[in-house]
Parts: C-alpha cells; structure tokens; sequence
C-alpha cells in the first residue's frame, strides 16, 4: 500500500431542521392553541485517532464527509429527531488546518475521546415557543441554522520516540530491521526506502520504544531534491535522533565527515528545533574494516565534524552494539519524559 500522508477532504455539519407552525385540532377540544414542534439540531463532524491506521490513503477515493441534517419539528409538540454525527478515523498525529487559512483544526495524538471539527446547526424554533398571555395564536417559527463546513488539509507527521538520519545506504533500514519487526526493503543500492516506515522496539517486558525511518538525505534536500525533504516532518514529534554514519564512504562519494556535514547542514535549513533535538552519533559497518583500522576511522569521523555528544559503533547487520544502544535509549527516553 502507498504511503500517504497529506489529503484534502470537504466536511459539512448538518443543517438544523426547522421549526413548523401548527395548531392543535381536536374534537370537543375547541381552541386547541399552537402546538408546532421544535426542528433537530443537526449532526456534527468529529475526528477520531484510530491506532490500527498509520497512512491516509483511506481519503484517497473518500473525500466528502457530510453529517446528517436534523428533522423538521411536527405538530403535536413533537421535536424534529437530530441529525446522526460523522466520526472520521484518522492516524495518530493528524493535523487538520483549514485549506484556505492554514487555520489549525486539531492535532490528533489520543484515542480517548473524538475532536469536533464542523458543528451541526441549531434547531429552528416551532410557534409553541412564541405562545404567551397576549399571542394565544402565535404564527411565527423560525428555520434551523446551517452547519459548519470546511474545505480542510490532514497532514500525517508519525508519532515516534526516536527517529533515524542519514544518507541514502548509511544501514538505517537495516538498523530498524535488526531492532524490530519491521520490514523495509534493504539492497546494496541507495534510495532503496521511498516512504517512512515505524517500528517497536522492545527492550524488556513493559519497556519499549518506537522508531521511524525515512528516506535518506542529500544535499540540496532543503530545496526538495531528493526523497528526504518531504517526510522530515515526520521527526518532529520524535524525542531523539539517531544519526547513522556509514564508516565506509561510497566509491566515488565524500568523506563520511563530510556527508555528514552536509546532513546537519540541510537538517538546520529545513527546521532549527528539529536541528536542536537531542542528537546521538550511531557509526554503522563497523564489522567491515579490522578493529584497529574501524577505530581509527571512527575517531576521524567525530574529529571531522567536531563532535563532543554520544558515540556507539554498531554493525546492524550482525546486531554488534545494537542491544546496548537500544537499552540507553531506553533509558534516555524514561529520564526525559518530558521531551
């Protein structure tokens, strides 16, 4: 299934029914007076984040969502019955904003309870209302209101505790396959991921983290080259970075410092509080080169981009390192909750 994660969708709230003019009309019941029932009110459109969808590919073929308009009043007194509510499932970490304005509706990070995005108009008024001492034979009523509606834009950026960075083939598919039941495609060629995929990572009973994955970066990707640009939104909910660094450089490629130079660099282009999240530096194939060669060519990695925060050498794809970098994370996420 195609990974989606941006929709426009029209919502509409019902209409609500209006009130009648009526008058009650029984045998040997001689001036009966008004008896015109109040309309519905009409439905409302409400949002709800749903834990078994992670794309909005559902909203490619549906895209109206019209609630129910109330029912007219009656006569009798009898009350017009509401218009029913639309409930639109959506995944965790939608953002609704209005098409035009950009105005923003709702951010959708809980299941608990649905988020009103059109209300449904107020019922119409029947002519049992207007009856009083001096108008025992009211004919006014009034129409009910017309419900809300919206031409508005669903913008999908995954809910994840860490998130994966790194140049097309540094192992960052490889290092979510190691780590999780998920499945990217992995191939020695770059650009193999073309869409973000999440996946659970657990540590320990109870103790668990999710990470996503997105496509790899290049330089120029501030300027929308490349595949990377389009779903580095998808990092901004996480609480920490990972950034994964092939020790070995591409023939015919920079330098692994400088790749990575150019990674910040397009990072703090695109978002400086996503370039300011708690970053750690993961040094991927290790098992490629001998152990004092691999040393030594870590060491001109962090030298080459002046960096003085977390280092972990790991090889994803034999698993060397991988537990104990996924057990300090856990640790990291459980002492910075707040993040």
């Amino acid at each position: 299934m195609k990974f989606i994660d941006e929709a426009n969708i029209f919502v509409k709230a019902g209409n609500g029914g209006n009130g009648i003019v009526s008058f009650r009309r029984e045998k040997y019941i001689p001036m009966g007076g008004p008896d015109g029932g109040d309309g519905g009110d009409g439905g409302s459109v409400y949002v709800l984040g749903s834990t078994d969808l992670n794309t909005l590919s559902d909203f490619r073929h549906t895209r109206r969502f019209v609630a129910q308009r109330g029912a007219n009043g009656q006569g009798k007194n009898c009350t017009g019955a509401r218009g029913e509510d639309v409930v639109i499932e959506v995944p965790l970490g939608t953002m609704i904003t209005t098409l035009e304005q950009g105005e923003m509706i709702a951010d959708v990070s809980s299941t608990d309870e649905p988020t009103l995005i059109a209300r449904g108009g107020f019922h119409g008024l029947g002519n049992t209302r207007y009856k009083s001492s001096t108008n025992r034979a009211p004919r006014q009523c009034t129409k009910g209101s017309a419900g809300e509606q919206f031409d508005l834009r669903l913008e999908l950026k995954l809910i994840a505790d860490v998130g994966l960075l790194g140049m097309p083939n540094a192992g960052k598919s490889t290092f979510i396959r190691s780590v999780s039941a998920a499945r990217p495609k992995v191939a020695d060629y770059p650009f193999t991921t073309l869409h973000p995929n999440l996946g659970v990572v657990g540590v320990s009973k109870h103790r668990s983290f999710v990470v996503a994955d997105i496509p790899g970066l290049i330089e120029g990707a501030a300027d929308g080259v490349g595949l990377g640009i389009q779903f580095l939104k998808h990092l901004q909910r996480t609480r920490l970075l990972l950034h994964i660094i092939d020790v070995l450089p591409q023939e015919g490629a920079d330098s692994p410092a400088e790749s990575a130079q150019k990674i910040l660099r397009e990072l703090r282009r695109y978002d400086e509080s996503l370039y300011s999240k708690p970053r750690w530096l993961v040094l991927n194939k290790t098992d490629l080169l001998p152990p004092d060669e691999s040393q030594a060519a870590c060491d001109e990695i962090t030298r080459g981009i002046d960096w003085d925060g977390p280092v972990y050498r790991i090889s994803a794809i034999r698993g060397e390192g991988v537990e104990a970098l996924c057990q300090d994370i856990m640790s990291f996420l459980e002492d910075h909750e707040s993040l």
